[in-house]
């Protein structure tokens, strides 16, 4: 059966009839995959309108860098970086989330025209996120977090990854509607990479299908992630370098494309924007009846 039906749509967001393809627009010094190749604004910009050129349905615009082991930026740094982007993409038409843990910047961003709040610690790390995201009405993604990058390897435990990870996304799921977000707007994302390994990782890969019965719209963020790395590192044991994990990356957006996620989170958007696009064709060809 075709997993397009139970892809699900995000009421305030487009409707796509495909997995879509979410391009992540780093506007740091510090990111592991782009080493703040987008830290200029302008620069941040043209690369937005560059990603969906190449395919993007809407553009990712953080400030932050949850690489293992950063420290956090300051919240005017952080508005700093991130506002000035966030309104001159939105402006441009395009379709903006705005990827922060910070509730005063997420107004600000959603008051600058982004139409998605993307936080990684679920409404965790700012008790006002929540009650922020139900005022404003805009969809929410809510990501499994057990903490602060500073420290979140330490974190990476777990009897079964699969169950405690949907068990505690249902959680903050649960959390995030008893503080007025409507679940038609809510997204969840398991998290790969943060607090986990890359054995854990590539388990939570393998069970899509569980994470989907939370109910609500997958969002998968594999780009470039170290669980990559270690797949294709060499005989020596060492792992190429981030922006050699592209191929790496698409390879997941179809695996996830076919396992029915509402969108995957990617640097490079080209590749993954033709693996979206080939497994939505191949859900056409096994459900003719029900394609479109």
């Amino acid at each position: 059966m075709s997993t397009l039906h139970g892809r699900g749509q995000v009421t305030g967001l487009p409707r796509w009839d495909r997995c879509a393809v979410m391009g992540v627009v780093n506007v740091t010094p510090d990111s592991f995959s782009d080493g703040g190749q987008w830290f200029d604004t302008e620069l941040a910009v043209k690369h937005g309108l560059d990603l969906v050129t190449a395919g993007a349905d809407l553009v990712d615009v953080g400030g932050e860098s949850t690489r293992p082991g950063s420290a956090r930026v300051d919240e005017a740094e952080e508005l700093r970086r991130v506002i000035p982007v966030v309104r001159e993409l939105a402006a441009a038409g395009v379709v903006i989330s705005v990827d922060t843990m910070r509730a005063a910047v997420a107004e600000r961003a959603v008051e600058a025209g982004a139409r998605l709040v993307n936080d990684v610690s679920g409404g965790a790390a700012d008790p006002a996120m929540v009650p922020l995201v139900a005022a404003a009405g805009v969809p929410f993604v809510v990501m499994h977090w057990r903490g602060q990058s500073i420290d979140m390897n330490n974190r990476a435990v777990y009897a079964d990854v699969v169950g405690e990870v949907v068990a505690e996304l249902r959680t903050r799921l649960e959390q995030a509607v008893a503080g007025g977000i409507a679940p038609e707007r809510i997204v969840v994302d398991p998290g790969l990479g943060f607090a986990k390994d890359a054995g854990h990782d590539l388990t939570l890969l393998a069970h899509l299908s569980a994470l989907r019965e939370l109910g609500r719209p997958l969002l998968v963020a594999a780009s470039r992630k170290r669980f990559l790395g270690r797949v294709l590192a060499g005989a020596d044991g060492a792992p190429p370098p981030a922006r050699e994990r592209d191929a790496a990356t698409a390879a997941v957006s179809a695996i996830a494309a076919r396992e029915g996620a509402w969108a995957v989170r990617v640097h490079e958007v080209r590749a993954s924007a033709d693996a979206v696009r080939v497994a939505r064709a191949i859900e056409a060809a096994e459900n003719p009846a029900g394609a479109l």
